[in-house]
């Protein structure tokens, strides 16, 4: 059925197309702020493919003269989801980076042909590239007026009308006055009237405001136009404004209508504006040229201090995360009595987890889908579950679980990779591969890097025990975490450098605040992820010539004692997980009781 339903949403889109004169469409997972998390209104790749993933794009062709005419372009980290969840009769599967979008519109759009795009969803880069490939053919990227997908969703749902609420200072632990202060120096020294924040994790933080219109991430749908003399306007649906955000945003901050946005930047002919082009989409930089504006290329001025949690959000962080260690560990114990005997499902574990964590206190929502991984599924790094593909448990085999909460003092992001116990005993090689990611794990844990220090420099550390035996994972090392935020920010992220990944080459600040989650995947059997976050924060060495960095772990949770290969351990690592469990035991153990406490305190013990 679900089938039927995407081939003739796949036709009606080819013939939506031949109505608006164009050739060709461009459909990604995106809205009108790059985000990677979009809401419901903005899922159209989903409802066109069925690919349920956070990243992707597609593109349809309408005349499908060679082979099928659309393909559907995802990175390593879905290159087994998509391909359960997308129709291979319809949709050629495509790897990126490896074969870039604009590279394949190059190669595949007809010649003279018209390749439509939602400039509302694109960045002006991509723009950029996708129209040369394009005229190496002699066709042109065309900016559609009205999205075709959405001529013919017919029952889209509309924006999220959520009210904006406030961030209070004892939570930011920055006023919104004193972050725009800053954004206004930056502006000054820069020689720029204005810039647009389009991004809605960075209006959050310089506002000091909090939603509820994309699911998994405490956003408010909105733009800012922030200026040099310190004032900001905020563009917000109406029935979102309450008094209570009038009253904290004061005199200083405009609020007008959502549709007042682009009037307003029409209106600032020969003024001098930042615009990002990682964060700000292509439409937002046509309306200003348009409109005799100069448009300056600049990172978003909010994203490196967002990314450096001052005492207050570091504070809040630990707090967070030593909340949702007590509902992991409650969780892990009643897994270890209750999978063993059948009858646990990936969906029954991952609500029972949700349990846990609304049981521990304050959890506004999760901070992602959570991953509920059992066997073959486990080996699919993104997977997400649902009712049609929810296996069970089964005794004497892998669960893997990667989950997270959104707290008002923190985001947290915790995978662990367990053995469900069974008549017998895990494989050699899982062990062996466990211990390799787990070796992984530990050595970037106790990095000790110098300052200036990017993240792709340290990627190395955490595959180094996985490369010695011909093996790798195909997603990063680490990801940027907000404060009751989106779970990925940037800019900084540990991961291989090839191919110019984004964020591998910003240096790692104290404050920072990252992932460290190596894996191993075994198409079709299992999967193996450990992950922590960890605190970037400065490191004293006597006698160091320079100034040195390294992290401090801020999930505090047991790791897996049953897949481990103790004798694979150097005395190093046996040091570090001694050390990290007495810690794990120390904060957990005082917020639970009775068989939990005994279990926590076994899973803690020593390594001999």
């Amino acid at each position: 059925m679900l089938m039927h339903t995407h081939e003739s949403r796949l036709k009606a889109l080819r013939e939506e197309l031949a109505r608006q004169g164009l050739d060709g469409f461009v459909i990604p997972i995106s809205d009108e702020h790059m985000s990677e998390y979009v809401g419901a209104y903005a899922q159209r790749l989903a409802w066109l493919t069925g690919f349920g993933g956070s990243a992707g794009t597609a593109v349809v062709l309408k005349d499908p003269r060679d082979g099928k005419g659309a393909a559907i372009f995802v990175d390593g980290r879905y290159t087994l989801q998509v391909r359960e969840q997308v129709d291979g009769r319809l949709y050629d599967y495509v790897g990126v980076p490896q074969t870039p979008v604009a590279q394949w519109l190059g190669e595949h759009a007809p010649e003279g042909a018209r390749i439509g795009y939602d400039a509302w969803l694109h960045g002006p880069r991509w723009v950029a590239a996708a129209g040369r490939a394009l005229a190496k053919r002699g066709a042109t990227l065309v900016a559609v007026a009205h999205n075709p997908v959405d001529a013919i969703w017919t029952d889209r749902p509309a924006p999220s009308p959520a009210p904006a609420i406030v961030h209070p200072e004892a939570y930011a632990g920055e006023s919104s006055e004193a972050k725009r202060a800053a954004l206004a120096e930056w502006l000054t020294s820069r020689g720029l009237d204005a810039v647009v924040v389009s991004a809605l994790d960075s209006i959050a933080w310089l506002l000091n405001l909090r939603g509820a219109d994309v699911e998994r991430t405490p956003v408010a749908l909105s733009f800012v136009l922030a200026r040099a003399d310190g004032t900001a306007e905020l563009f917000i649906a109406e029935e979102k404004v309450t008094p209570e955000l009038r009253q904290h945003l004061g005199n200083a901050v405009v609020i007008r209508p959502r549709e007042a946005f682009v009037p307003t930047l029409e209106g600032l002919s020969g003024l001098k504006v930042g615009v990002d082009p990682e964060r700000t989409v292509a439409a937002v930089s046509a309306a200003l040229s348009t409109a005799g504006a100069t448009v300056i290329e600049a990172m978003d001025p909010t994203v490196l201090p967002k990314a450096i949690k001052n005492p207050v959000e570091q504070a809040g962080h630990r707090a967070a995360q030593a909340r949702d260690a007590a509902a992991m560990v409650r969780f892990l114990h009643w897994l270890s009595v209750t999978a063993p005997q059948g009858g646990v499902t990936e969906l029954s574990a991952a609500d029972r987890l949700q349990q846990f964590r609304q049981l521990s206190g304050d959890l506004r929502d999760l901070s992602f889908d959570t991953i509920s991984g059992a066997g073959p599924n486990a080996a699919i790094p993104h997977y997400r579950v649902s009712e049609e593909s929810s296996l069970p448990l089964e005794p004497s085999s892998v669960y893997l679980v990667d989950s997270g909460g959104q707290y008002p003092d923190g985001t947290t992001d915790i995978t662990r990779t367990v053995w469900v116990e069974g008549p017998t005993e895990p494989p050699a090689q899982v062990c062996d591969r466990f211990t390799r990611v787990l070796k992984g794990h530990i050595a970037l844990a106790r990095a000790v890097f110098p300052q200036g220090t990017v993240g792709g420099q340290l990627d190395t550390l955490a595959r180094h025990a996985l490369w010695q035996a011909g093996l790798d994972y195909a997603h990063g090392t680490g990801h940027g975490v907000g404060s009751f935020l989106s779970v990925h920010e940037g800019p900084q992220r540990i991961g291989k450098s090839a191919g110019g990944q984004a964020g591998t080459d910003q240096e790692l600040l104290a404050g920072m605040i990252l992932s460290n989650e190596p894996g191993y995947y075994k198409s079709g059997a299992y999967g193996i992820r450990i992950e922590n976050l960890v605190l970037v924060e400065p490191r004293a060495i006597e006698g160091a010539e320079g100034d040195y960095l390294g992290f401090e772990t801020l999930t505090h949770v047991p790791i897996e004692r049953r897949l481990l290969s103790r004798t694979m351990l150097d005395p190093g690592e046996i040091a570090w997980w001694n050390a990290y469990h007495a810690r794990v035991l120390e904060i957990v153990g005082p917020q639970v009781e009775g068989e939990v406490l005994a279990w926590l305190q076994e899973q803690c013990a020593p390594l001999d």
